[in-house]
């Protein structure tokens, strides 16, 4: 057995029931065997079975008191997976699927995303199960700063920089950094994503969307294709989905779909951005209502987007999303490429379909990593008590994401498998962890 294969199973037999886990570990160290290959100290130093297990994992009861004065509890979570490089830097995940299976797996992702960053940034992640939809104002207050008054003694700007995810926006930010700033009394960059008016950057809330299209950009530039004319599914209605929209129409492509957990529209003509906009971040609304603004369009419930023929893919709303079904279907219909908004949600079959047909795939890791390049851009400015302009931002944003994929080009080329972003990504983004791990000792 190899050294690879014993690792995964000792991953599966110390972390049982965690699926997610297990399909991320996988997908990255079955990449790696080329670099283990290549450097036989991997091995004799212990450095897989290092990188798998987490430096720390916190849990903890999150009580709390809704507006009808019952108590609710919910379970908090922080997994800080690995800090060779920096600080432990990862969003915050409020959805009521949260487990810590999920977060592992989202904090073991983050790690190698953060390395091709090349920013100082280690990787973790946390959230909870709590579900922020349909709370009130008070009741999100409430239950983040209930969060925060025990999060608060594993985090610090030089320690852990939670981030937003799924479920966590500007409103949540603002709650759970004024109860750090109350405890603390420290007024220090903890977070990112905050708002303006105290330490929050420019540009970090378009930064995922913005910064997956720079990706696909620049990749489909070195193949010699252009971005304009051509036309794009997307899933999600969230930040990732409506600001990746936003700059594939602003770089000339049609933006065909948009879709959130109850159904997806299909707009022949093209999405009206004003007009989701509205509705998903203005009104917290459903997708639904589209057909409100441009009766032309066709609202479907469930899933189903990915039947829609395309040039380009872009799953933005969550992991496991796109099936090997999804995949045939948007190679039978003519996408020639996919980019993952999303954290992993391409299945293993569809990836297996995608690379099959050689259509150009960049997984999450590489291709949504603009969010946490900008929320380290805040950190920067926090420490400097600076703030750059919006264009200065989008700027080193679009260098960040330009740099990302000639890394995982590069990586691809030198282990011999051209083409193949998956293994470019996680070879490029586990050598540098890799070198800072062995420089330090065994830690």
């Amino acid at each position: 057995m190899s050294y690879v294969s014993e690792v995964l199973q000792e991953v599966v037999r110390r972390n049982p029931g965690e699926a997610e886990f297990h399909q991320a570990a996988k997908e990255v160290l079955d990449s790696l065997q080329l670099a283990i290959d290549a450097n036989p100290i991997y091995q004799k130093q212990g450095l897989l079975e290092r990188l798998v297990e987490p430096e720390r994992q916190i849990m903890f009861r999150v009580p709390w008191v809704d507006d009808e004065g019952k108590v609710r509890v919910n379970r908090g979570f922080r997994v800080q997976f690995n800090s060779a490089i920096g600080p432990y830097k990862g969003g915050l995940r409020l959805h009521p699927s949260v487990n810590l299976g999920i977060i592992k797996f989202l904090g073991f992702e983050q790690v190698f995303k953060n390395s091709l960053t090349g920013l100082p940034i280690g990787g973790g992640k946390g959230g909870s199960d709590f579900d922020p939809k349909g709370k009130s104002d008070r009741e999100v207050m409430a239950f983040c700063q209930s969060f925060m008054t025990e999060l608060y003694k594993y985090i610090g700007a030089d320690v852990d920089v939670p981030a937003g995810d799924i479920g966590v926006g500007a409103r949540e930010i603002g709650f759970l950094y004024g109860q750090y700033k109350r405890i603390t009394g420290l007024y220090e960059g903890v977070l990112t994503g905050k708002g303006l008016t105290y330490g929050g950057s420019l540009a970090r809330t378009q930064a995922t969307g913005y910064g997956l299209i720079y990706m696909m950009e620049a990749m489909l530039a070195a193949k010699g294709i252009g971005l304009a004319g051509k036309t794009v599914v997307i899933s999600g209605a969230g930040n990732v989905a409506i600001y990746a929209a936003e700059k594939a129409m602003a770089l000339g492509a049609k933006v065909v779909s948009l879709s959130d957990s109850t159904g997806w529209v299909y707009d022949a003509e093209g999405i009206d951005l004003a007009a989701v906009k509205e509705i998903k971040e203005v009104r917290r609304g459903r997708l639904s209502e589209y057909k409100s603004y441009r009766p032309q369009a066709e609202y479907h419930d469930g899933k189903g987007v990915w039947s829609i023929p395309c040039d380009i893919a872009l799953p933005c709303a969550t992991q496991n999303e796109l099936d090997g079904e999804d995949a045939k279907l948007l190679v039978k219909n003519g996408c020639i490429a996919v980019g993952e908004g999303a954290n992993m949600p391409s299945t293993p079959e569809a990836v297996d379909v995608f690379l099959a047909n050689k259509i150009y795939y960049v997984p999450g890791k590489a291709a949504n990593a603009g969010g946490v390049a900008t929320s380290a851009l805040e950190m920067s400015q926090n420490s400097m008590r600076l703030s750059w302009t919006f264009e200065e931002v989008d700027a080193r944003l679009k260098g960040i994401m330009v740099n990302i994929y000639h890394q995982i080009s590069a990586a691809a080329e030198k282990y011999g498998v051209p083409d193949n972003f998956v293994a470019g990504a996680n070879l490029a983004g586990f050598e540098k962890v890799a070198d800072a791990m062995l420089a330090q000792g065994i830690v």
